[in-house]
């Protein structure tokens, strides 16, 4: 486990209160829950690194190169929370990324799969729809900011695509008839819409990946 601060208390993601973004207070709460994702995707990028030897030299060069915008993110996101009167830490959160990490710590292929592009991929999704709120909200600023987390991610998620044919390749395997064996292995949450197309399409997703997602047969 990584070091980590004191606060935010983890507690189970059903725990975690649902806020609106049109007070102050649970638009605080939004933009914490979105830092702590942030946090933890800084804490994801270098596991990577660490933990799965024998890779070629650019893997290393993408995750490290990943920690260091996912840091960025934080750092803006925190910054947003603190000119509204908040910090990270002041809020609960639930700590869902980082269990899959933990199933996924014996399986760099199961890793690639059902981190950087299923857990992580669901901002691609979720992002347009929060930005939308929050610019109801009259947030121009935290709208601004996830513009540029969305353009990293989806270069994030296309690095997670990359590594994870490229291991497909290497051990012979078929990437879209293995990825739903992945996902019942590993009890990941199966991915329901609206799903951000044009943002998967650019990280890499072929359209086999996202028929499969869409449940077209």
């Amino acid at each position: 486990m990584p070091v980590r601060p004191d606060k935010p208390q983890l507690v189970p993601a059903k725990q975690v209160p649902s806020r609106s973004p049109f007070t102050l207070e649970g638009r605080a709460a939004l933009l914490h829950a979105i830092c702590h994702i942030e946090f933890n995707a800084i804490n994801l990028a270098l596991d990577a690194v660490w933990r799965f030897a024998g890779m070629p030299a650019a893997f290393y060069t993408d995750w490290f190169s990943v920690a260091a915008e996912e840091a960025l993110h934080f750092q803006l996101l925190r910054e947003h929370l603190q000119t509204l009167g908040w910090d990270y830490g002041d809020f609960d959160a639930h700590d869902g990324l980082w269990t899959m990490c933990e199933k996924t710590s014996n399986d760099i292929l199961a890793r690639m799969a059902l981190v950087p592009r299923t857990l992580e991929a669901r901002g691609l999704d979720a992002t347009p729809l929060i930005q939308d709120k929050l610019s109801k909200a009259g947030d121009a600023r935290a709208v601004a900011i996830l513009d540029i987390i969305l353009r990293d991610e989806v270069g994030h998620v296309a690095i997670g695509n990359r590594w994870f044919h490229h291991l497909c390749q290497a051990r012979g395997l078929d990437a879209v008839a293995l990825y739903p064996q992945l996902v019942r292995q590993y009890e990941a949450p199966r991915l329901r819409p609206p799903f951000n197309e044009a943002a998967r399409k650019a990280a890499g997703f072929t359209e086999e990946e996202l028929a499969f997602l869409l449940g077209v047969d």
